[in-house]
């Protein structure tokens, strides 16, 4: 008897285990978002400026593919309006760089701006790839890859729809340069919003405005993208800042006028690229943009900066 009441109770125990539900992992997307959250992180995030332009068109659907394969943890994409009000991506206001096109894009509907293709880096067109929706992006990007939207906050409304009808709100990362009393009565708006981090600059005293009012608040903001064009105490002071405030600190390293000469460029030709990408770091940077993702990834792994807990 005391046996078979073991053995029965032993069935149970196993049955309730089978039946318990176990917990989904986090998509990659879900895994950087709470990094991006968490200002103690040691990790850093690696963002792809426009994609992976060097081997396919930028703001491509091709890229971000790509960037995806690669570890890229935030692909920045830009968007611009179409005659007929759909978003697409593109940095310029015209046709003329990126596809075989030319004129303004809000002159074209979307239909008529698939008659041309996207060019490469080199400024060859493509055949077959062409310039993508906001939407069609972010299917791509969707559990995959956060997506940081630059060229976008004007159009925040027409983005928001599009990421809530795809519910993909909370992996995106939108940004602008706007003082923090339009930027909050902007997201007041919304009962649920996408992840805002202010542009700002580390320069005299009447030009930090913008910066002096979101520093202030109470609630410090997820992360300050900050610009510079020569690493000094002015620098150090404002990221000393930031980081104090809890706030996270991102550094484009795109070109020398926004790094303070600390640019991918720089790091490519260097024996060694932390000579480059280490006084960045140094400063307490956690989120890197980046024109040679390749090169900054394998850096970040070689360091121990680029490993998912």
């Amino acid at each position: 008897m005391i046996r078979r009441i073991l053995l029965l109770s032993l069935w149970a125990v196993l049955g309730l285990s089978a039946c318990t539900p176990k917990a989904e992992p986090l998509s990659r997307a879900a895994q950087i978002v709470n990094i991006l959250h968490d200002p103690s992180s040691d990790y850093v995030v690696a963002v792809a400026h426009r994609g992976d332009w060097r081997n396919y068109p930028e703001n491509s659907l091709p890229a971000i593919e790509s960037c995806i394969r690669m570890g890229v943890d935030v692909v920045e994409i830009d968007l611009k309006l179409t005659k007929d009000s759909v978003l697409v991506l593109s940095h310029d206001r015209t046709l003329n760089r990126c596809t075989t096109g030319s004129g303004p894009i809000s002159d074209y509907t979307y239909e008529e701006i698939l008659h041309f293709d996207l060019k490469a880096g080199h400024g060859i067109g493509r055949p077959g790839i062409k310039m993508p929706t906001l939407r069609e992006a972010l299917e791509v990007c969707k559990d995959r890859i956060v997506v940081n939207v630059d060229q976008g906050y004007d159009y925040y409304d027409l983005v928001l729809q599009v990421t809530e009808e795809l519910g993909v709100t909370d992996q995106i990362l939108i940004k602008s340069g706007k003082p923090l009393s339009e930027v909050k009565a902007k997201l007041e708006e919304h009962p649920h919003n996408m992840m805002y981090m202010p542009v700002v600059t580390a320069a005299p005293a009447a030009q930090m405005t913008v910066f002096n009012g979101y520093i202030d608040e109470e609630k410090p903001l997820l992360a300050y993208e900050l610009c510079f064009g020569e690493l000094n105490d002015d620098v150090r002071t404002a990221a000393h800042r930031i980081l104090t405030d809890g706030s996270k600190l991102w550094v484009n390293t795109i070109w020398a006028s926004l790094c303070g000469g600390y640019e991918d460029d720089a790091a490519d030709a260097a024996d060694d690229p932390g000579t480059v990408y280490g006084p960045i770091l140094d400063l307490g940077t956690s989120i890197i943009q980046t024109d040679r993702p390749e090169l900054l990834i394998r850096y970040l792994d070689s360091s121990g900066r680029h490993t998912l807990p």
